[in-house]
């Protein structure tokens, strides 16, 4: 049944939180805690003014991203006063079927279980010589240079085939515009250059193919613009939601010190772990979808034209779906999150980011028996509420050399 807004209390949610408590910045903003406990949906008015909804429900979010009557398209996206223009060529993320399939579809036999098991070794490579660099230098190391940056950021590269000499610059012009407080000139400037370096990539690409995706993907009918794009999704997702997830995650079993002696104890809990730990923190936070027509959801009429904000954090923490939710628990069966959404973007680098996680914390807790924060907990500097992924923008570690 739908209810109207006189025949049942109706949440609304002035503004989505800015802050997460000092020292704890695992748990979503308390702002969002309580609107979960007011029901699945809340009335919320976008930064633009026009009116809309939050969904911070598990069942509510999911039926959301299954449901075709909600798109992606960013140019549908009902949140200001003015029109908003079509995703650019290939950024696939920001379109609905059949542009997205188009895009996608050449790319979903490139990311499978196997074939991202198959990079296992090389993954264990890279964070082996990664942690003998961190190691040599001696305690104490900031774990997001050394450790959480480097990892994610040299496989996707190496995935696509950016040169080695590159990795560096890019690295940071992804930085530059993911980390949620850059100014619009650098933000721009930023943009620009990756848009820019990755012209100069799909062109080398199609003149000298190498053994990587890019070079393969070369071979069909999409165009340079197109294919800039979809290397600029892979890049930026590949790098930017694992590094924070390596850095966030050490951070938080760190803070869980029982949790944290479990897991050395029985290293066979680390698949566990891996989907706990995505459950629990859920650092890709949020996602838009508009109504495409009028749609029920959660009991309240969503109609046509009206943007939703999918509260992916609130959803993993729902006491429906996942007892004691706020409690990490490296023992959980936490299949079913929606750390990597679902429907038709559910993520496509889903079982890369678990290998990368898996061997990434593996090695780290294998060769730093003593690894401990070097500075209070309430010291480390978080990434903004601002940026599209949470994380932190250094953790300060140290161990016993």
């Amino acid at each position: 049944m739908v209810m109207s807004e006189t025949s049942a209390s109706l949440h609304t949610v002035a503004a989505l939180p800015t802050e997460r408590p000092p020292g704890c910045p695992f748990d979503p903003p308390a702002e969002l805690i309580d609107a979960r406990r007011h029901g699945p949906i809340s009335r919320y008015t976008h930064p633009g003014g026009k009116p809309g909804w939050l969904i911070t429900g598990y069942d509510a979010v999911r039926s959301v991203l299954a449901d075709p009557r909600f798109s992606s398209r960013k140019d549908l996206l009902n949140v200001v006063d003015f029109e908003l223009p079509p995703a650019p060529p290939g950024e696939f993320l920001l379109m609905d079927e059949p542009q997205h399939g188009r895009y996608r579809k050449p790319l979903v036999g490139k990311f499978t279980a196997r074939r991202m098991r198959l990079l296992t070794e090389r993954i264990e490579q890279i964070t082996t010589t990664c942690l003998d660099a961190m190691e040599a230098a001696g305690p104490p190391s900031d774990l997001v240079t050394a450790f959480a940056k480097p990892i994610p950021t040299i496989v996707i590269c190496e995935l696509l085939g950016v040169p080695y000499e590159d990795r560096d610059s890019f690295q940071e012009q992804i930085d530059t515009f993911m980390n949620g407080e850059t100014n619009d000139e650098d933000l721009l400037a930023a943009y620009t250059a990756t848009q820019e370096y990755l012209a100069r990539l799909v062109a080398a690409k199609r003149a000298h193919p190498t053994d990587d995706v890019l070079s393969e993907l070369t071979d069909g009918d999409l165009t340079d613009e197109e294919l800039q794009g979809i290397a600029l999704i892979l890049l930026a997702a590949g790098f930017d939601t694992t590094a924070n997830m390596l850095s966030l995650g050490a951070f938080a079993l760190l803070r869980n010190p029982a949790q944290l002696a479990a897991l050395r104890a029985d290293p066979s809990l680390t698949d566990q772990a891996v989907e706990e730990l995505l459950r629990y923190l859920s650092v890709a936070k949020s996602f838009m979808r508009t109504a495409l027509v009028d749609v029920e959801v959660g009991g309240r009429l969503i109609e046509a034209g009206t943007t939703v904000v999918l509260s992916y954090n609130t959803a993993n923490r729902d006491p429906e779906r996942f007892a004691d939710p706020h409690a990490l628990d490296l023992r959980r069966a936490a299949g079913g999150h929606l750390a990597f959404g679902h429907g038709i973007h559910l993520c496509l680098g889903q079982q890369l980011a678990r290998v990368e996680m898996r061997v990434a914390f593996s090695a780290l807790l294998s060769r730093f028996p003593t690894l401990r924060l070097a500075v209070p907990a309430e010291e480390v500097a978080v990434r903004p509420e601002a940026a599209d992924i949470h994380g932190v923008k250094r953790l300060p570690v140290t161990w016993d050399a």
